[in-house]
């Protein structure tokens, strides 16, 4: 199986990236050495793609990075826009309108992310945090319909909510779930606490897949995907190869080709020997 994979792609939170929100020098040094085999590597992501970007470089990743779920794919070296699939404007003034009939919709925080910036109505608490960990500036606009339709020319790239309770984020999910049809939007967790909307035809799996086949010229036996969340389920269904990290969920798990260790431990170093250099 070892020379088989010619494409590695990878999370960032939860998978190359642990508490510490940096990437640890055995990974590093593991995607290095798959590199010298040949190996392309690419960085799939929920994060923006400035928030992405440091991670991108810290590996010395040689693709156009997958960031918003797949909903945007842009080249680092060239700077150039491999693909963008938005939220249509009228699907994303009907999500604005549904947060706001939640119960719990005074303990939202909803981020709106257009041109690669972060705009909500105002900066909370759990804003601030997120801006901190993914060091972006966050542009307070007020009313976030009205900001919607004043920029109609140009749609969402993704829609995000998030509160401090991970059980309404599972409600919020189920609940909108059978609001929206699988063709209107794609919803995911991300992180307990992450809920996530994009344009249905954007996620990691049908982004890899763009990437391996349209811009590689390879099959989805020569690739490897490696995550730890729902978000991910896609890529790892996608891939000839598909690991879930030790701390994923077993939902996640189970659907994994294979269980590598958790972040903290460098998961990801034993896969690439498991797979990769053997």
């Amino acid at each position: 199986m070892g020379n088989t994979i010619k494409l590695l792609v990878l999370d960032i939170d939860g998978t190359i990236s642990g508490s510490a929100n940096q990437v640890n020098m055995p990974v590093k040094q593991a995607v290095k050495v798959a590199q010298a085999q040949g190996v392309k590597v690419a960085i799939a992501t929920g994060r923006m793609y400035k928030s992405a970007l440091r991670f991108h470089e810290d590996i010395g990743a040689d693709c156009p990075l997958i960031s918003y779920q797949g909903a945007y794919i842009k080249d680092p070296q060239t700077q150039k826009l491999v693909g963008h699939w938005p939220v249509e404007v009228p699907l994303a003034l009907a999500l604005i309108a549904k947060f706001a009939q939640l119960e719990f919709s005074d303990r939202l925080s909803v981020h709106l992310y257009m041109d690669d910036c972060l705009y909500m109505k105002e900066v909370t608490a759990a804003s601030l945090i997120y801006a901190e960990r993914s060091g972006v500036e966050p542009m307070p606009v007020g009313d976030l319909t009205e900001f919607i339709k004043a920029n109609s020319h140009n749609p969402p790239t993704k829609i995000l909510a998030l509160t401090d309770n991970p059980a309404q984020i599972n409600q919020m999910f189920e609940t909108l779930s059978k609001q929206f049809t699988t063709q209107e939007l794609y919803l995911t967790k991300s992180q307990a606490t992450f809920f996530e909307a994009t344009n249905p035809v954007a996620n990691k799996g049908t982004a890899v897949k763009y990437l391996a086949e349209q811009v590689l010229g390879l099959d989805a036996t020569q690739v490897m995907t490696i995550g730890d969340n729902f978000n991910d389920v896609e890529m790892i269904q996608y891939a000839g190869v598909g690991v879930a990290m030790g701390n994923a969920p077993l939902g996640l798990q189970a659907l994994a080709n294979w269980v590598a260790p958790d972040v903290e431990n460098d998961g990801v170093v034993a896969a690439i020997e498991q797979f990769i250099l053997r």
